[in-house]
């Protein structure tokens, strides 16, 4: 088992001051393997608070990041037995486009896709592959949205099948959704 958290456009101080309290709580160091972040950290002190929550964090450079951050446009891991590919979004026109994000996921050739800049949440299958969007960590308002609620994934992976848990803060109540995505066959 590989639990890993995919947490992003969180936009602070731009866009809002802080996490919610009620997600804080949740992510307690020590429990998550590995963080994806595809971008809009923001500054260095919300890279330093993921870092304390797990060390291995892997983060792709967002639109509203540092230019001359040292984060990645795109990233390619394995985790868990599957190829994960990392990318803020911005770079995928149109923007949250399924058939543009999986040109992207198959140039990558991955397995799951984690991309964000809608601040939605979105997972969808597409072929045989899977694409997540974690949505914005703190509800940040963003350019395709007019209100957004805050939300993160964690992801079970094991043996080729990935459990999505996705965290949505919705009326002051943590509500919790699962999805379930099993690798095809090789």
């Amino acid at each position: 088992m590989v639990l890993v958290l995919c947490i992003g456009d969180i936009h602070i101080p731009q866009r809002a001051t802080d996490l919610p309290a009620k997600f804080k709580a949740l992510l307690v160091p020590g429990k998550i393997h590995h963080i994806l972040c595809p971008g809009n950290l923001c500054t260095q002190e919300v890279f330093d608070y993921l870092k304390t929550v797990c060390g291995d964090l892997h983060v792709t450079r967002g639109d509203f990041d540092n230019a001359g951050s040292q984060y990645p446009e795109e990233k390619v891991l394995s985790l868990g037995g599957f190829k994960v590919g990392l990318c803020h979004g911005h770079q995928v026109v149109p923007w949250g486009d399924m058939d543009a994000l999986g040109l992207l996921q198959r140039k990558l050739d991955v397995d799951i896709l984690v991309t964000g800049h809608t601040h939605e949440f979105k997972a969808s299958k597409l072929e045989d592959r899977f694409l997540i969007n974690p949505g914005s960590a703190t509800g940040a308002f963003g350019s395709m949205t007019k209100a957004s609620w805050p939300s993160f994934v964690l992801m079970d992976m094991d043996a080729g099948k990935a459990t999505v848990y996705v965290y949505e803060l919705l009326n002051n109540d943590v509500k919790v959704e699962k999805i379930e995505f099993v690798k095809a066959p090789a």
